[in-house]
Formats: structure tokens, C-alpha cells, sequence
């Protein structure tokens, strides 16, 4: 075998970090390499433009294993399995039922039922449940959070009366009256009373989850990643603070968390997101110390060690009791949770990750692109070990999605797993000089927010005062200014739309929890859930019921080149607002420019050519125009002044606000 200190291409001399920078300065020729090349993120760290192995070097995270404290590089040891959720809002259990059993024989192993409180009784979940093996399937259930409580209880009974392995199940009750108050701004439920009781109720339940921290609405909300991350943190702490200091042992509130984060677009910072979160999370959870209990069947250990069960140790079980922490199994091999003595529980500080992808980023036009955006967004969340995982319709914007869009989305993870086979390697962005250094980076902002919060007074002290939707609402706002502009690209609305798209009765469906609208009985402010592609949409919706779609006209004329790449930035820029866009090869002169506009009954002139040309074009085309359609200049020439005080007003070029500039020009055209 050769030496594995050997070396490489060792006819290749190595290149320093200085070279490297060097090098890239010298081509820049004179441009600021900050500005350049130094990408300043919205979590308020830079990003370089290339990394090396140094960059590693005083990271402590690097040298952790897959399934260990601090679980940064995922719960499992020997594959990156996740589970795949679909939900179903409950109208008819029967129904429901059939849709559960259709959905399970297609690929989903994770049921989320949204119950509506008034229906809840024992019939109604053997209803909804019959024929669902729930020792084969994660089961999670909604409903109002004043009857968590009562629907724990039923859920013990029938599982009970049906003879499962109760220590066996796994799943959710969505108990999170913090989310509500960010959405609604009511609080209408004590939360430590209630979270003792519900936790008393699913004694019996070790391996269910039931308090919830749907951090996802802030995503939703367009919140920053490290934001996101940062009141996750303060949210789960919360529970955990208020709970052990009523009594409650530390793992057993640990273990009865779960977090359901969203996913961005932002496809190598969601990633570093999800392995900073298990990081984070494992220190706070053991920084309460807490004591080991997996005899209770919630240890996550993988040793199932119930008589019939293959044990993980390599051998069928023959024990007769369940595998205990500290206990050798009756397949003589120990069990292998991770617990030390004196270290406390190390199952209890793992982060357990439902992922959805994001509503904030979808869009009503060329729909079809939400396929894209989720795709990407699921692939992050994969390569970031989430432990379950939903995929939104691509057409749930404007429709409630039907069975072909529902497979579609069930089918972008499957894709993932059965043929890109994400599912088999565990943590493979480890060792990546780029990812490693994101993940230390994104960790260290949402660590500063989640001490602020806590010197603060704590999540809901934070929610109380509205300092959360405050902090949210500006970086929703910033956003939407972003999009506005152009520096955050929706493809298909605010940068290369689809010209001829209508879109006949497709129209944005309003929030069914009701809480896009901030009531005027609340106690506190609200989130605001406003999709980046709202403003675009709105005003694409105004120009179809105006009856009158406006027509512009390129006027190319001049420099080849320039003329084409003015034209076609102000066809993609028109076309935003569903304006019918006429494209030209060139004219000869001004005149025949303006004829051909005019003769096209255009309601628009666009004056495409290169700079130093407009000099000579801009003035005559204006005046051969002469109001009887909308004059434009295409860029931002030097000449500029002059021609605004010729009376030459409308300029289209990167640096203005298209959203604003479009919403002008319709108030303008469709008089």
C-alpha cells in the first residue's frame, strides 16, 4: 500500500493562498475585489470567492462523526434516510382514509392529518385510521390547540385497543401556541399548563413528539436564514425552560420537541442551516444536563430488541424485555445510545427536523417553475439529514392541489432517493471547505440572535413584545424590495416572464388558517405571509382585467449589438407587467422607427441602441413621437440630464425599481 502521506501530482508545485488572491487581483484589472468578488450575505457574514483547507483549520466542528454529540453531521450512522410526508386536511374521515391508504402504497411514510376540534371522538379516529399500520407509518396529527389534550388521549386509546407496541409508534401532535400568536396575535391557551398535561397524556407514547416549533412560518414570513435558525432556538428553549423549572425532567421535554423548519432557495446556506441546527440545539439541550431515561422506550439508539425484531447488533433478538441504556442486550452486545454517566442523555439533545419547502418564493405565473424551486429546496434539505420532509404543489398557490400535483411533489423526493440515491450517504457535504466554513459562519449569527433573545426575556417574552414580528416584517420588507428590483430573481415573474401567458382563472388563494391578515381584535402584531411574486402578480392581474393589454415596440436602431441587448432587457422588463412586447431587427433611420411604431398602434416606444448613440436618436424619436405613445430610453446613458430636461422622463436600466416603475406606467395606460 503506498504512504498515505504521499503525495499527489508531485510534479506540481503547490499554489499559497496569497498566489491564489494574487492572481485573482491581477485579473480583475483595478476592480475592488471586495466589491468584486466578496459575496456579503443576508445573514451578515462574507462569503470568499474560493476556500482551502485552512479555512478549516481552527474549525472545531470538522473532526465530529455521523449519529454522535453534537449530532452536526446527522442522527444516523449508516445512511441519510429520511421520511417522506404528505398531509391531508381532514373534511370527511372516510375519505381521508382512502386517500391515506392510496398515498402510503405510492411512496409516502409519513401521514399528517389536520383535524378540525369539533369532529374529534373515538369513531372519528377509527374512522380515519382504519386499516393504517401504525407501527409502519409516522402518523402526525393537528388540530386546535385547546383539544390537544383530548386528542392525545383518544390516540392512546386506539392504539391501545388495537394492540400496538406503544413504545414502538412514532409521530407528532402539533401542539405550538407560540406559532399561533406570531400568526394571529391572540394567545388562547396556557402553554406550561397545557404541555404538562399533553405530555402526562402521551406518557405511553415515548417516541411521539407534541410540542412543536413551527419555525416554518418564519420562513414563510421571509425571514433570513440565520433568523429562522436563531428564534428556532429561543422557541424550543422556551419549552425547555418553562417545563423543567415546572418539574419536568430535562430529556423527557427535549425529547418531546419537535422542530419544523422551512427551506429556502438558498441551496449551500440551507444545507450549512441544517447541520448548524443540530449543533446548536444538542448544546443547548445539554447545557440543562440531562438525565438519561431511555428505558423508556424513547431512545433512538436504533437497538429495537423486542422478541421477533432484528437487533442491530447483527443477530435476531431473543430477549424477552426491551434493550435498556447500560444494559446488555441478550444478543450480548451493548446498547448503543451514546449516553455516558456524568454526560447526560446524548438522545435526548438530538434535533429531530420535520422540513417543508418555502411558500415565500412560489408564484402564480409560469407555475411550473415551483418545480424547480422545490427541487432544489428538497435536495438542500437532504444533504442536511432532515429526519422527514414535505414537498408544497407547485400549483398550490392558486389552486388546492389535485391528485397530479400532489404526485408530482411526492415524486420530487422519491426521484432523490430511488434514483439520485441521496438517501444512502450520510452527510456528504462533510469535509467541504465551502459548506464546513458556512455552517461555522451560519451557526455563529444564530447564536448571537439566540443569546439576544434570551438576555431579552426569552421566545415568548420576545413574541409579547412584538420584537420577533418586527425583525421578520423588516427582512420580509427587504425582499420584496430586493424583488422589486431585481436583485432577488423569481424566474418566470420579475425576470424572464412568459410573454403570452394568461392567466385565465387562476388567482391566489387566500391563507385558509386565516392568518394572512392581521385581525383587529389582536393582542399583539402579526406576521405578514406575503409571497415575494405578490407585487408582480398583482399588477400582471390589473393589466389582464383592464380589458387592454398595452403594446410595446422596440425602436432598435444603431450599434448591433447593443441595440439587441437593450431590446431584449426591455422586453423582459415590459413583459413583467403582461405588456404584448414587439421585438424588431433594426431601422435605418428614426423616422421609419416611429412609422412602424405607429402603424403597429403601439402604446409604447422603446429607443434601443448604445450609449453614445442616444445623443444623436433620443431627441428626434421623442419629438417624431410626440405623446402618442409612451416614450422610453432603454439604459442609463450619460447623456441622461440633458434628455430629462429635454422632457424625456422614462429611463429602464438595472439600477431602478422595476415593480415601481411598472406599477407608473399601468397607472399611466390604462386610464
Amino acid at each position: 500500500m503506498a504512504d498515505s502521506k504521499e503525495k499527489l501530482f508531485p510534479e506540481f508545485p503547490p499554489v499559497s493562498t496569497r498566489q491564489w488572491l494574487d492572481k485573482a487581483t491581477a485579473d480583475l484589472k483595478g476592480a475592488d475585489f471586495e466589491k468584486k468578488l466578496v459575496w456579503k450575505t443576508n445573514e451578515g457574514f462574507k462569503v470568499q470567492p474560493f476556500y482551502r483547507m485552512e479555512d478549516l483549520e481552527e474549525l472545531k466542528t470538522v473532526g465530529t462523526v455521523p449519529g454522535c454529540f453534537p449530532f452536526l453531521r446527522g442522527n444516523k450512522k449508516d445512511n441519510n434516510e429520511w421520511l417522506v410526508r404528505q398531509d391531508i386536511c381532514v373534511e370527511c374521515p372516510k375519505e381521508a382514509n382512502a386517500k391515506a391508504l392510496d398515498i402510503l402504497n405510492k411512496g409516502v411514510d409519513s401521514l399528517g392529518f389536520c383535524i378540525q376540534a369539533a369532529d374529534l371522538s373515538a369513531d372519528y379516529l377509527h374512522t380515519l385510521l382504519e386499516g393504517i399500520c401504525a407501527e409502519c407509518v409516522e402518523l402526525n396529527f393537528h388540530t386546535c390547540q385547546k383539544q390537544v389534550v383530548e386528542l392525545a388521549n383518544l390516540l392512546t386509546a386506539y392504539f391501545t385497543q388495537k394492540g400496538y407496541n406503544l413504545k414502538k409508534l412514532t409521530g407528532s401532535i402539533g401542539f405550538d401556541p407560540m406559532e399561533k400568536m406570531l400568526a394571529k396575535g391572540k394567545e388562547k391557551v396556557d402553554l406550561t399548563a397545557t404541555a404538562q398535561a399533553l405530555i402526562e397524556a402521551t406518557a405511553a407514547l415515548p417516541r411521539y413528539r407534541v410540542l412543536g416549533v413551527d419555525a416554518l412560518a418564519l420562513n414563510n414570513a421571509g425571514a433570513y436564514i440565520y433568523q429562522e435558525l436563531g428564534y428556532a432556538l429561543a422557541w424550543g428553549n422556551e419549552y425547555m425552560r418553562r417545563l423543567t423549572e415546572s418539574g419536568v425532567p430535562a430529556s423527557k421535554v427535549a425529547k418531546n420537541i419537535k422542530f419544523n423548519l422551512g427551506i429556502s432557495p438558498n441551496y449551500f446556506l440551507e444545507i450549512a442551516k441544517f447541520r448548524a441546527a443540530r449543533l446548536l440545539w444538542a448544546n443547548i439541550v445539554d447545557a440543562y444536563h440531562p438525565e438519561c431515561d431511555c428505558a423508556d422506550g424513547s431512545c433512538n439508539c436504533g437497538c429495537a430488541c423486542n422478541c421477533g425484531d432484528d437487533c442491530q447488533c447483527g443477530e435476531d433478538c431473543k430477549c424477552d424485555d426491551d434493550c435498556q441504556c447500560g444494559d446488555d442486550c441478550k444478543c450480548g452486545e451493548a446498547c448503543t445510545c451514546g449516553c455516558q454517566e456524568g454526560k447526560g442523555c446524548r438522545c435526548a439533545a438530538r434535533m429531530l427536523i420535520h422540513a417543508e419547502t418555502s411558500s415565500f418564493n412560489l408564484t402564480l405565473y409560469d407555475a411550473y417553475v415551483n418545480l424547480l424551486r422545490t427541487q432544489t429546496e428538497a435536495m438542500s434539505a437532504a444533504l442536511g439529514g432532515i429526519d422527514s420532509m414535505s414537498v408544497s404543489a407547485f400549483d398550490e398557490v392558486y389552486n388546492q392541489p389535485n391528485e397530479f400535483s400532489e404526485r408530482l411533489a411526492r415524486n420530487q423526493q422519491l426521484l432523490l432517493k430511488e434514483e439520485s440515491h441521496f438517501d444512502k450517504v450520510v452527510d456528504a457535504a462533510a469535509g467541504s471547505y465551502y459548506i464546513e466554513t458556512l455552517t461555522a459562519s451560519i451557526a455563529q449569527e444564530a447564536w448571537k440572535l439566540f443569546l439576544s433573545v434570551e438576555e431579552a426575556g426569552g421566545f415568548y417574552a420576545a413574541i409579547k413584545a412584538g420584537s420577533v414580528q418586527a425583525a421578520v416584517g423588516e427582512s420580509n420588507q427587504a425582499r420584496h424590495t430586493a424583488v422589486a428590483q431585481r436583485r432577488e430573481i423569481l424566474l418566470g415573474t420579475n425576470q424572464y416572464p412568459n410573454f403570452s401567458e394568461i392567466t385565465a382563472e387562476k388567482k391566489p388563494l387566500a391563507c385558509g388558517c386565516g392568518c394572512q391578515s392581521q385581525t383587529g381584535d389582536a393582542d399583539f402584531p402579526t406576521l405578514s405571509f406575503n409571497r415575494a411574486a405578490a407585487g408582480f402578480e398583482a399588477l400582471r392581474l390589473q393589466t389582464e382585467a383592464s380589458g387592454k393589454r398595452p403594446k410595446a415596440f422596440m425602436l432598435t436602431i444603431g450599434n448591433l449589438a447593443m441595440r439587441q441587448a437593450r431590446a431584449q432587457f426591455a422586453c423582459n422588463f415590459l413583459a413583467c407587467a403582461g405588456y404584448e412586447v414587439v421585438d424588431n431587427l433594426g431601422f435605418d433611420t428614426v423616422e421609419a422607427g416611429v412609422k412602424a411604431a405607429m402603424d403597429a398602434k403601439a402604446d409604447i416606444v422603446v429607443l434601443c441602441s448604445s450609449d453614445d448613440e442616444y445623443a444623436t436618436y433620443a431627441l428626434p424619436a421623442f419629438k417624431a413621437v410626440d405623446g402618442k405613445a409612451l416614450f422610453i430610453v432603454a439604459g442609463a446613458p450619460a447623456c441622461m440630464d440633458e434628455l430629462k430636461a429635454a422632457g424625456i422622463e422614462n429611463f429602464t436600466h438595472v439600477r431602478v425599481n422595476v415593480l415601481e416603475t411598472l406599477k407608473e406606467y399601468n397607472a399611466k395606460l390604462l386610464k
